[in-house]
């Protein structure tokens, strides 16, 4: 076997400009595979990082019924405390859940008195808020950004859009109104006490108040909440807390009969960005189903110009007693050597190319969102590439490899 290698990687260095020229085209796919691959990931954490962090958690869990709803910000599918109290016991045993934050979520007007706009509000327990989306903080670019006290009791924080078309400043007062469950309409001067970038574009109207004034201003006497929001320790093991915690919470029966009490959602299903990500991991498949087309064309044209040319060779060691066998292992040999030394090429390329990208650093604006990409070394794409390479290789040289091994000695030395 040892003389066979030798043998074939002596044929593809005769053949010294195309066998360059064709590992050169493999190589190249290869590395942008990883370079797109690597890119394409660390794009996909930033988008997720940005929205879970930000605004959305991990996981929301809601009562029935809330989801389907969600843009009217229903008041009347709450949880109750009991259910809440049977939640909070599940979120505290469970090892994977780092925090949870219980906010209501209502529409409401604001008014600076001369003007009135509406907007959406989240009542938050602060500290528990910002263990749980530790982004949001960041995202309130003028007053108080601490986040164990960024809404107190009696203040607000609004969208930069209408701190801005209201021409409201920190300290100004602002009445909230809001309708409650039952329909009372009732009203609570606020103070704003930071000004926040929205997330969710320049259209976006979220703002923030303590929870208690959310009780408050809604007159809620039972304790309820809209939404619970969940950070896991580890966001790869996302799906395995979603399944739990969802068949957990389908035990606890709700009001209609043979339907659980809650529902679970994990960020995928709750926020439109999840499509963007579903589209970079497509593009990262037709990439890599470019570079199989690639390396299929270029090691099949290659073997078969390889065994044409040779036809005369062929016929003089098959002649002097190299059985088929040998002659068939001696073309596969070659084209698995050109596929897996092409492919090392553009594995160290792409890997290079990476690692400047990852130390140079691409920020850009994506929508509202800042984004900064370092691109990790894929590691699983890197051996996926090869192994696609190697088997590819190894199918492509098959057939000129078996036309070599069945021709007949006099007939390929009579071939000119």
């Amino acid at each position: 076997m040892k003389n066979i290698v030798k043998i074939a990687w002596r044929n593809l260095l005769r053949y010294t400009r195309r066998t360059l020229l064709t590992s050169s085209l493999i190589a190249v796919g290869v590395a942008l595979v990883i370079i797109f691959g690597g890119i394409g990931a660390s794009f996909k954490d930033e988008v997720i990082g940005t929205i879970t962090n930000s605004n959305l958690g991990d996981i929301q869990i809601h009562k029935k019924g809330y989801v389907s709803s969600m843009d009217n910000l229903p008041l009347d599918i709450a949880i109750p405390e009991q259910g809440l109290n049977k939640i909070r016991s599940l979120l505290d045993a469970n090892p994977e859940v780092k925090a949870y934050s219980e906010r209501i979520r209502f529409g409401a007007m604001i008014s600076n008195f001369a003007q009135t706009t509406s907007m959406r509000l989240t009542a938050v327990y602060p500290e528990k808020e910002s263990s749980t989306c530790p982004a949001l903080t960041e995202r309130i670019k003028e007053g108080n950004s601490d986040p164990k006290t960024f809404v107190q009791p009696g203040s607000i924080v609004i969208p930069a859009n209408i701190a801005a078309g209201m021409n409201l400043k920190l300290g100004d007062d602002a009445v909230l109104v809001a309708t409650n469950k039952d329909g009372s309409v009732n009203g609570v001067t606020f103070k704003i006490s930071g000004i926040s970038e929205n997330i969710l574009g320049p259209q976006g109207k979220d703002g923030y108040i303590h929870i208690v004034d959310a009780v408050s201003l809604l007159r809620i006497e039972n304790g309820e909440i809209t939404e619970i929001a969940v950070k896991l320790n580890d966001f790869d093991k996302l799906k395995k807390v979603y399944s739990r915690l969802k068949g957990e919470l389908a035990r606890t029966p709700g009001e209609n009969p043979g339907k659980p009490a809650f529902e679970v959602h994990s960020w995928e299903e709750l926020s439109p960005f999840s499509s963007i990500v579903k589209i970079v991991t497509l593009l990262i498949m037709v990439v890599r189903l470019v570079l199989v087309s690639i390396v299929l064309i270029s090691i099949l044209n290659v073997m078969m110009m390889s065994v044409y040319e040779r036809i005369g060779e062929i016929g003089t060691i098959a002649s002097i007693g190299t059985p088929p066998s040998k002659i068939l292992v001696l073309f596969l040999t070659e084209g698995l050597l050109l596929g897996f030394f092409s492919a090392l090429a553009g594995i160290l390329f792409g890997t290079g190319l990476l690692l400047i990208i990852a130390a140079a650093k691409l920020n850009f604006v994506f929508g509202m969102m800042k984004l900064s990409l370092s691109p990790q070394i894929p590691t699983a794409e890197i051996i996926l590439s090869l192994i696609i390479v190697v088997v590819i290789s190894a199918l492509a040289s098959l057939q000129p490899a078996l036309k070599a091994s069945k021709l007949e000695p006099v007939e390929a030395l009579r071939h000119v």
